[in-house]
């Protein structure tokens, strides 16, 4: 079996931290591609390497001194090098770095160093080879990633040194420039590394014990959840979950590669296994996830539903505002709009007066302050009377339920309610259809499923 492993900065914030990720890879002769992020927070009160870069560049690109930020972070490094011991000349790799910095270098140039010395450290640490992932990771001109080009080198490398330290979050353009991926992107490069080599299993290592069915600023202890569907974790992500970059799945989901989520500080946790298809399916929902500051424009015209394209005109309308359209649920009659809040913050009105003037909208009524909740679960279809049981639980706690919507695939319930509720929501749908009584929940839709 072959692993790709990735470390993200929880795991990779100081000495000790170095020495449980080196004992997880040595424990396990698999796991022989490495992935690394830059060095992360050593407690609440520190800060993240890759945010002092960005500072720093600020800091240049408006001409305030940096010399303070550039110390913090050469001390992060030095650190971590001398309490390892490790025979690696850091310093030099450090000096050139700065001397670069007078140079007007670019902030993905800088801001990749985060990442690239720190694999540099743990490929020392572990005596692989480092393999920088500007030459391995190729994106085009238009910011894609070019698996033509990426795939073939990825190999190459692997066959040359079959014990590999790459760097995440970045590649390079065709002209050797650094492209950084988005934030949180080393999960996405360890993601390209398991396609190119069709790796059986990524392994993805943080700080929590695989995906939590709830966000536990929320829900006091919630689940892990054992097993997840790619889909799944997709509608998660989109929706908030963020133990995972959204875009992870697309490279290995074509080759069913499995994902594994496992706690850096507690490896013998078996953690969240992600899987094209899962075998548990006593569980209806899987988790529950979700954003705020959304809003709504709910559109009347007398008979829309006779006038071919009306509906085009309202999506070419919030296009021509550059605003990117979350939900469009619909009557005969009406049809809303939901989007990001922010994104028609300075057009809402504008917005409004199109169309009712260029559109002919009898009325469009605007709601504000929305969040949107999405329970999930690729059993919920299966399960007859769970959306009764849902807006029961709702309707008895006198939470209004502004939208709702379901995908096609009913693997997930979209909620859109006030976003003062927007807590105790969530709790309401997590003690009643999950915690402690998610046996008897499950029990008693089967049986009305059965009576059917």
């Amino acid at each position: 079996m072959l692993k790709v492993v990735k470390f993200g900065g929880s795991s990779l914030s100081e000495e000790k931290q170095f020495k449980k990720v080196y004992d997880i890879i040595k424990s396990d002769s698999e796991r022989r591609i490495v992935v690394v992020s830059a060095l992360g927070k050593r407690d609440s009160h520190d800060s993240k390497i890759t945010d002092l870069l960005y500072i720093l560049h600020a800091h240049i690109k408006f001409s305030v001194p940096y010399d303070d930020i550039w110390n913090m972070i050469e001390k992060r490094f030095i650190d971590v090098k001398e309490s390892l011991k490790l025979d690696f000349d850091i310093k030099s790799e450090l000096d050139h770095i700065h001397s670069e910095l007078k140079k007007g270098i670019s902030e993905d140039y800088l801001v990749s160093r985060g990442e690239y010395l720190t694999a540099k450290l743990m490929a020392s640490y572990l005596g692989y080879t480092f393999k920088d992932a500007k030459d391995l990771i190729k994106f085009d001109y238009e910011a894609k990633i070019d698996y033509d080009k990426t795939e073939p080198l990825v190999k190459e490398a692997f066959i040359t040194s079959e014990k590999i330290v790459v760097p995440g979050f970045y590649g390079s353009y065709p002209n050797g420039d650094i492209k950084l991926l988005s934030r949180g992107g080393s999960d996405v490069t360890g993601s390209i590394l398991a396609k190119s080599i069709h790796a059986d299993l990524y392994e993805n290592w943080t700080d929590v014990s695989g995906i939590l069915v709830a966000d536990p600023r929320i829900v006091e202890n919630p689940m892990a959840i054992k097993e997840i569907t790619y889909h799944e974790l997709r509608e998660l992500s989109y929706m908030g979950a963020n133990v995972l970059h959204e875009e992870t799945i697309f490279p290995i989901q074509s080759l069913n590669i499995p994902i594994n989520i496992k706690n850096t500080n507690r490896p013998m946790d078996s953690g969240t296994l992600i899987l094209d298809e899962c075998s548990d399916n006593t569980q209806p929902i899987t988790g529950i996830a979700g954003k705020k500051n959304f809003i709504s424009f709910s559109i009347f015209k007398n008979h829309m539903s006779n006038e071919i394209g009306y509906v085009r005109k309202v999506l070419s309308l919030f296009e021509r505002y550059n605003v990117s359209i979350e939900h469009i649920p619909t009557g005969i009659d009406t049809v809303s709009i939901v989007c990001s809040a922010d994104s028609v913050e300075k057009y809402k009105y504008e917005i409004v007066q199109e169309l009712k003037s260029s559109l002919g909208a009898d009325n469009v009524s605007v709601m504000e302050e929305l969040s949107l909740i999405a329970v999930v679960g690729r059993n919920m279809k299966g399960y007859i009377g769970l959306s009764g049981k849902l807006f029961s639980v709702l309707g008895e706690e006198k939470i209004n339920v502004r939208m709702i919507a379901q995908g096609p695939e009913e693997i997930n319930i979209i909620l859109g309610i006030d976003t003062k509720d927007y807590d105790r929501t969530i709790r309401l749908i997590y003690d009643n259809l999950i915690r402690l009584k998610s046996v008897d929940v499950a029990s008693e839709l089967l049986t009305l499923d059965k009576d059917e």
